[in-house]
């Protein structure tokens, strides 16, 4: 019965269906093919579009996004879920209050590493990226550089892209051991989408610490350390563009990934948390190492997980 009333719902909201084995196909209101490629699986509660990849762990995410508030009261009243008082926040998207963004231009001694002239001044700075796992692919994506002189001297430098391809934000990273700070980064805001311009908003996106973890992490953006408030720019895109977020924070930071998780649970999103091995940071694992802690990521229960917030703040 309860299969019945979801198809109804669904029936509502997406049209007719054809149905195949265990499964649903529905026209998808994503990319709005022709034929009907959107497949749901009702007592899977998963969906997936065989055109355009869109998919998700939990078919209320079609309800939320494309229902009207009658279907996700019928739907949630059929999980046990009654309270709508925020319904209408779930279609907000945080105000952005934070300063312009600038664009800055790249320290003069700043010295590729993306060509192939191995310059001996480069070596250091290959050495140490070679050292920290990073290979020659990695170099390519981020547009790696580094300075053997000025204020960035012996440093890795790995600079940032707006949307609009120009450099707004960069990191360096000492690799020679030498001086009291290991990271020196440009006077200016960090409320930006670190290497926005590669971001796929359409594929599930991976929230991490910093840049060296980002690197390991496929479509992953760094927080550059900071905490994720609900006015910042990376928190406003993801609540626009509603991606699957897994959230890979070092277990060091544990009440850093709390809040994020429960500030993004207000607006619907569907989160996973990845495992991360104790006493271990993203930036020091291998890609692969990387990619089977991120198989292992639980799908966060909204509901259960603000109980279980509520009792161990008891």
């Amino acid at each position: 019965m309860s299969e019945t009333k979801k198809l109804n719902i669904l029936s509502e909201i997406l049209g007719e269906y054809n149905r195949v084995g265990n499964e649903y196909l529905f026209f998808c209101p994503k990319c709005k093919h022709h034929k009907k490629k959107l497949s749901v699986n009702i007592s899977k509660d998963k969906f997936k579009c065989w055109v355009c990849d869109w998919n998700g762990a939990t078919i209320r995410r079609i309800v939320i996004r494309h229902g009207s508030f009658n279907a996700v009261r019928d739907w949630n009243e059929l999980h046990g879920i009654t309270d709508l008082s925020d319904y209408e926040k779930i279609f907000e998207i945080p105000e952005n209050n934070s300063e312009t963004e600038e664009v800055l231009e790249l320290p003069a001694e700043f010295q590729t590493l993306c060509n192939r002239d191995n310059l001996l001044t480069s070596l250091p700075a290959r050495r140490y990226l070679r050292e920290r796992g990073i290979t020659q692919q990695d170099i390519l994506f981020w547009k790696m550089g580094y300075a053997v002189s000025g204020e960035y001297e012996n440093r890795v430098i790995i600079p940032s892209f707006n949307i609009d391809g120009k450099v707004n934000y960069f990191v360096g990273r000492r690799y020679d051991g030498g001086g009291w700070s290991k990271y020196k980064n440009p006077d200016v805001s960090k409320d930006l989408v670190f290497n926005e311009l590669y971001v796929d908003w359409s594929d599930d996106v991976t929230i991490v610490e910093g840049v060296f973890d980002a690197i390991k992490a496929k479509n992953a953006i760094p927080i550059l350390g900071s905490t994720l408030r609900e006015n910042s720019k990376v928190f406003k895109e993801v609540i626009k563009n509603d991606p699957a977020v897994y959230i890979a924070l070092d277990p060091d930071a544990e009440k850093k990934a709390e809040r994020l998780i429960m500030d993004l649970l207000q607006y619907d999103a569907e989160i996973y948390k990845i495992p991360i091995p104790e006493g271990m940071d993203v930036g020091d694992m291998s890609h692969e190492h990387f990619l089977e802690c991120k198989k292992n990521a639980k799908l966060i229960n909204g509901k259960d997980y603000f109980l279980l917030n509520k009792l161990v703040n008891l």
